[in-house]
């Protein structure tokens, strides 16, 4: 019987529960299928700190190899470094990751060379279609010539480069708190800041795929709380999180104040844009606070809007040529670094600014954190579609209201926006609103809680 893979491929990744959901022979059948769909001569594989990865990446090597191949294998790494790897090399890639999900999890991430997405729309769906295929008729005629299986590293050569694109060695001396979650930052962070003028404090550098000291997910409030308090006792100049993958960075203050990722988006873009002499395009997805446009304006930039999700940004990165990219989730997407993101540089971006000023850091982001935000809250509704055509009809219409479906429902007033979207995965819907005032951003909040709970 062919394996029922719906809840296990996802919009833009496979991700799902070892080894109830998929395992290794699973993994040999992602492997043939990828370079079947891709027609990739070779590939580079990767894999974080799970304990089921190493035995998932291999499996999946085999099956690449098996189809005539040839792996480069670069082992333990983080997500970036995988694109990095696939970018450098020009190789078709497969990162072996569930970033912030528990440990039980696992996934696979795969781009072809250049680091360009696999997405549903780009051979994630063909590949799905190949695996469950096998899976019910046996696995696929080897290819006459076995491919090769080799190991390489690219740490060094990762951290170069990113320190290539942001030069921090004439900068003051910070205080920095890292706090990697026992995630693959612990693995890179080391290499990529060594011999600059950072005092670095790490937290949880151990690399434990169980996650023994809190979820690698520093976009949940509850996550962040050991960083905040570290900086504090610190007295550091600044505190940076990265989730289990370590391809998102989050950042707090030296109060410990949580810095919005809008914000650093901002900042970041104002740099970008300055190293392009006041020109490009940056992409922002519609969940973004409105500074983000804004700044991208004032420093001679184009901001052009677009879905969440990083197939979309990076699709409308090379559509558009943009510079720099930025998701209100910690995704930051650069020209530079073939379009793909790394939260890495988007830290070193953060510790240059910083460090080339006298000031503090929530001294250096009140300029690019202009208005109150709700947070993005998650309600559990039984029907999405019904809950979103009741928060349509109830705006419509509405004096000096536009509405867009983009991405589910925005809608958007003078002084205020919201955005309501459904979970890909989940019977979700995503709230996220923002206004020019605490008070507004309140009333609509709470006016759109009510209609989505019915």
């Amino acid at each position: 019987m062919a394996a029922d893979l719906s809840q296990l491929v996802k919009a833009y990744d496979v991700r799902g529960v070892v080894p109830d959901q998929w395992d290794e022979t699973l993994a040999e059948l992602f492997g043939a299928a990828f370079v079947r769909v891709t027609g990739a001569p070779a590939i580079v594989t990767g894999h974080d700190m799970r304990p089921s990865s190493p035995g998932l990446s291999r499996a999946f090597a085999r099956g690449a190899a098996a189809q005539g191949a040839d792996v480069t294998e670069i082992g333990l790494c983080s997500t970036d470094q995988l694109y990095y790897a696939s970018g450098a090399l020009n190789l078709a890639g497969a990162m072996f990751t569930a970033s912030h999900n528990p440990a039980k999890y696992n996934g696979i991430k795969m781009c072809r060379p250049g680091a360009a997405p696999v997405g549903q729309d780009t051979g994630l769906a063909e590949i799905r279609e190949l695996v469950e295929r096998w899976s019910d008729s046996g696995a696929p005629e080897p290819a006459a010539t076995t491919g090769t299986i080799t190991q390489r590293d690219t740490l060094e050569d990762y951290a170069a480069h990113l320190r290539s694109l942001v030069d921090l060695t004439s900068i003051r001396h910070l205080k920095v708190v890292v706090d990697a979650g026992n995630g693959m930052g612990g693995h890179t962070v080391p290499t990529v800041l060594a011999g600059l003028p950072l005092d670095v404090v790490p937290m949880y550098f151990e690399l434990d795929g169980t996650f023994p000291n809190h979820e690698a997910n520093p976009l949940d409030p509850a996550n962040i709380v050991d960083l905040q308090q570290r900086v504090r006792d610190e007295g550091a100049d600044i505190g940076i999180a990265f989730d289990g993958d370590a391809d998102r960075c989050f950042v707090v203050d030296e109060n410990g104040d949580p810095v919005s990722p809008s914000a650093v988006a901002a900042l970041v873009a104002s740099r970008e844009l300055a190293k392009n002499d006041g020109h490009g395009t940056v992409i922002h997805n519609l969940i973004t606070s409105w500074s983000v446009p804004e700044v991208v304006r004032e420093n001679g930039g184009t901001p052009v809007r677009t879905r969440v999700g990083h197939s979309f940004i990076k699709g409308e990165m090379a559509r558009t040529g943009a510079i720099f990219g930025g998701e209100h989730s910690a995704h930051y997407y650069f020209k530079d670094f073939w379009n793909a993101d790394t939260g890495m540089l988007a830290a070193l971006h953060v510790l240059a600014a910083l460090g080339g000023q006298d000031g503090t850091l929530s001294e250096l982001v009140a300029q690019y954190d202009r208005y109150p935000s709700s947070g993005e809250i998650n309600s559990t509704v039984d029907d999405q579609a019904g809950r979103l055509a009741a928060l349509k009809s109830a705006y419509e219409g509405r004096e000096g209201v536009e509405l867009d479906e983009l991405d589910g429902l925005t809608v958007t007033a003078a002084d205020w926006w919201f955005n309501v979207r459904p979970s890909n995965t989940e019977p979700l819907l995503r709230l996220n609103a923002e206004a020019r005032d605490e008070a507004t951003v309140a009333k609509v909040r709470d006016e759109v809680l009510a209609i989505i709970k019915g």
